[in-house]
């Protein structure tokens, strides 16, 4: 199998705003709006990720701006209460800060952001340092890939792979993104297989299988005395 999975850099947003840990509540406000985005990495040092201010984060003030918590909710929601008294970047944040590589696969930064509950993830090098952010719209510019693409890879990485001729005929169409494998093969044990690998092709959306068994040369009836 030869083909390279995309990564996060290739992806990721490499222009990203972020901020120190003493910028003030009204300042993340600002530039989330100005930048029109959700989270926002704080920084230290050449750059080194420390946390992330999210909306999430924010809203808590406004959440309890003109409430009363009584004793049950202090207790059960101690940390959001603290952070609706915050006014800085370092009072508000998430620490330590969920992050992803540049060199992981897209995969892995969707299952990140999947468990976490997150829209966006700061992009770290060895070191921590900030690369840029990735997004849940980023993640998705691989289901843009065009059916013939797609088709050939899957032709090259999963056709010729497990089902190579003479002794199987397949066929590959995609449309939108739907793979359907056409045609003859031998050995039917490989169809799960078949159906993993071809979903892994980046830009797969589902796929789809009509097939007979037996060797190509019978279905014409070559060979027959």
């Amino acid at each position: 199998m030869h083909g390279t999975p995309h990564i996060v850099s290739d992806v990721m947003t490499q222009t990203v705003v972020s901020v120190g840990r003493q910028a003030s509540f009204k300042e993340l406000v600002q530039l989330m709006r100005d930048w029109q985005v959700s989270a926002l990495p704080v920084v230290e040092g050449e750059g080194r990720v420390v946390g992330v201010v999210s909306e999430a984060d924010l809203l808590h003030k406004e959440e309890f701006r003109d409430s009363d918590p009584d004793r049950y909710t202090q207790l059960r929601r101690l940390a959001d209460l603290t952070k609706a008294g915050a006014v800085t970047a370092e009072q508000l944040m998430t620490s330590p800060a969920l992050t992803t590589r540049p060199d992981a696969t897209l995969a892995q930064a969707a299952r990140t952001m999947a468990r976490a509950k997150v829209k966006r993830l700061p992009v770290v090098d060895e070191l921590g340092v900030l690369q840029g952010v990735v997004s849940r719209a980023d993640l998705l510019k691989v289901f843009l890939r065009g059916d013939e693409e797609i088709a050939e890879e899957v032709r090259r990485e999963v056709v010729s792979y497990l089902f190579p001729p003479p002794s199987s005929a397949l066929h590959v169409d995609v449309q939108e993104g739907v793979v359907k494998l056409v045609g003859r093969i031998r050995d039917t044990s490989l169809v799960p297989v078949a159906a993993r690998l071809a979903r892994a092709v980046e830009g797969v959306v589902d796929v789809e299988f009509e097939l007979t068994t037996g060797r190509p040369e019978e279905a014409s009836g070559a060979g027959r005395p």
